[in-house]
């Protein structure tokens, strides 16, 4: 299946595991920007990245991914929400990608990864990007900001992105060992406590071409056939821009009518587009003095795909 997160869980270890396939959702970004391959596979990454780091989340709310640099590329943005959307964009100051290594493209960087619930406390992120590839960036952030052992295989080209995640979960309180009859502590055969350095190798045998063209399923099994495995629910995923022109006309309104009066007397109209879906929102002088007369701005559906 296109377009999906798989969660999956192993029986008896405190291990869990995702696989994310995306293919409408990612080229409904690529239609929207005219990005070169360097760019397209970083930002790809990223959106399967956030994909596998929604399925963590245990609120209503926004995840948001950003590298943030002074490199070819100054700015990554994915955003994913828990109703299984995306939207993702980039920026690049030029188009000198002879280095595609992370500080190639990024030169110093940050990764920002900012948590925003319906209700609750914004959280954020910040470390260092570091490592020789996303996955890798990535997994170093888990560990030190989540202190959660994680491995992440992130893959993308020009049709599709898809990734691989797979961390131990905190352990129980029962013992993985116990005294035998002399008293000395000896290994549980009903523990398995070698189970995640196990399934890091398993899992590290995948490679690109197998997390674009097979299904869930087919990973699953090809990886962990030997294993037993819980499957969740396929669960969709989609592009959705959260942009309107309601969130325009409130940022208008935010600006004050001398101000967005000036502007319009200057460039005529006012023109906004949205950097992520390319949408253009426009307000003349008739829509302005509309807005600053009722000072709410209008309800209009959000643009989707």
């Amino acid at each position: 299946m296109k377009d999906t997160l798989q969660r999956f869980l192993f029986e008896n270890l405190a291990v869990r595991g995702e696989l994310v396939h995306l293919d409408a959702t990612w080229q409904a970004v690529l239609e929207r920007h005219d990005y070169p391959p360097a760019v397209q596979k970083v930002l790809g990454e990223l959106m399967s990245a956030v994909s596998l780091l929604m399925a963590t989340l245990k609120f209503k709310g926004q995840l948001i991914a950003q590298i943030q640099g002074d490199g070819p590329i100054s700015l990554l943005v994915v955003e994913g929400s828990s109703d299984k959307t995306l939207r993702a964009m980039a920026t690049c100051k030029n188009d000198d990608f002879n280095d595609e290594s992370l500080h190639g493209l990024f030169g110093d960087a940050r990764l920002v990864i900012t948590l925003e619930p319906e209700q609750g406390e914004r959280y954020q992120g910040i470390v260092a990007l570091t490592g020789e590839n996303l996955a890798g960036a990535l997994t170093d952030y888990l560990l030190r900001s989540e202190q959660l052992d994680t491995n992440i295989w992130l893959v993308a080209d020009d049709k599709q992105a898809a990734g691989l995640l797979i961390q131990k979960l905190p352990e129980t309180k029962e013992p993985q060992y116990r005294s035998n009859i002399l008293g000395v502590a000896e290994a549980d055969p009903e523990k398995d406590v070698d189970g995640w350095n196990r399934i890091q190798q398993l899992s590290s045998t995948i490679k690109d071409e197998e997390l674009l063209e097979l299904d869930a399923e087919e990973i699953i099994h090809r990886l962990y056939h030997e294993e037993d495995i819980r499957l969740f629910d396929a669960e969709l995923i989609s592009f959705r821009c959260r942009c309107s022109r309601e969130r325009v006309a409130n940022m208008l309104l935010s600006l004050g009518a001398e101000e967005v009066q000036s502007m319009i007397k200057e460039l005529t109209k006012i023109e906004v587009a949205c950097e992520f879906c390319n949408h253009n929102y426009s307000f003349d002088a008739v829509d302005a003095e509309q807005l600053f007369a009722s000072g709410i701005a209008h309800q209009t559906p959000k643009t989707e795909q």
